[in-house]
């Protein structure tokens, strides 16, 4: 399963939310996603940049004090390597309190001004971001947009949230932002189901994950790129564009490195056609799938997302997207995708 989560800290917040008007005109029926969209063929790689710990606090192990900065020193540069060996833009999600050191700020630094973009991942990657307080979900939303943009330069236009559970008060904190679009919606039964097994063995053997599951609603939710409603899961006219993770057609699998590198280059090309002609293929990537077990403590190498060798890894995940490029998609960041359903 895919990434983790952290213990919350304090930052700046905004304001609340507006209070409802009188009444007003009748709300015109949902618009689907703008039309730029028809026979774009867009391709976007994204990379969350989840340290180990956050993995420790998935499988219940105990923090390593957070000293470790691996993503940003081994998996960022790798990353970076295999998107020019393929000629492809990333979008990075960066934890915010990662970013207070300024190393970390550094590497994404460059990599921003070499054309990648940097999205927020939250202040400290709370995996309960969801169960939290409308101030503290703002805390973790504004704050982790103020890090970004001292760190590197730049506000984020983006938005993933921890274990991609989200919901609408998080959406609220977002439009106060001044975000433009969200991937975090993953309507993935299986990975929904798988997640909900490893959580109730772990609490079957007295193990505490940090994880949470959001409501199964989010299966119902659109597979392609929709402008929001309330509920979120619903196609609608809020401001922000929903870049949902990537699932095929049909049983909707997921489309995302663990899966992508487990299938291996003949797998990862069947599940990129099993896509069919979405208008957007979002590729969400971790930094721990440019890690190897030889890159982390022992106690970590039986992870699911380290299990395949990271050449056999890496290899699929070129046969990814050099399928998805063969197609004639063009590669851009979730920004970039994003502006073309505004």
């Amino acid at each position: 399963m895919a990434t983790g989560d952290a213990e919350q800290k304090a930052s700046p917040a905004l304001g609340g939310s507006p209070s409802p008007s009188a009444p007003s005109p009748p709300i015109p029926p949902p618009r689907p996603p703008s039309t730029a969209w028809k026979g774009e063929g867009l391709l976007a790689v994204s990379v969350d940049l989840d340290e180990l710990d956050l993995y420790r606090a998935i499988h219940g192990l105990p923090s390593s004090g957070g000293a470790a900065r691996v993503a940003y020193e081994v998996g960022v540069p790798r990353a970076l390597g295999f998107a020019e060996s393929l000629g492809v833009p990333l979008t990075f999600f960066a934890v915010g309190a990662d970013l207070t050191h300024q190393a970390c700020a550094d590497v994404l630094t460059s990599a921003r001004r070499a054309g990648h973009e940097v999205a927020s991942h939250s202040l400290t990657h709370p995996y309960n971001l969801v169960r939290l307080s409308a101030a503290e979900i703002r805390r973790e939303v504004e704050g982790s947009f103020e890090v970004v943009e001292r760190a590197v330069g730049a506000r984020p236009a983006g938005f993933r949230a921890p274990g991609y559970t989200i919901s609408d008060a998080v959406f609220d904190a977002l439009e106060q932002a001044g975000a433009r679009y969200d991937s975090s919606v993953f309507p993935c039964p299986l990975y929904y189901g798988a997640k909900l097994a490893v959580l109730g063995s772990m609490q079957a053997l007295g193990r505490r994950s940090a994880s949470i599951v959001g409501p199964p609603q989010v299966l119902a939710a659109p597979a392609e790129p929709y402008r929001l409603a309330r509920p979120y899961w619903k196609r609608g006219d809020r401001p922000l564009v929903e870049l949902p993770i990537q699932v095929t057609r049909g049983p909707r699998l997921p489309v995302i490195g663990t899966t992508l590198g487990r299938a291996g280059e003949r797998g990862a090309r069947a599940l990129v056609r099993a896509c069919g002609d979405t208008p957007l293929l979002n590729l969400e990537l971790h930094a721990i799938d440019f890690l190897d077990r030889a890159d982390v403590p022992v106690e970590l190498t039986g992870l699911p997302e380290l299990r395949a060798p990271l050449t056999r890894r890496l290899s699929a995940l070129r046969a990814a997207v050099g399928a998805a490029l063969a197609s004639g998609r063009r590669a851009v960041t979730l920004a970039a995708a994003a502006a073309l359903a505004s």
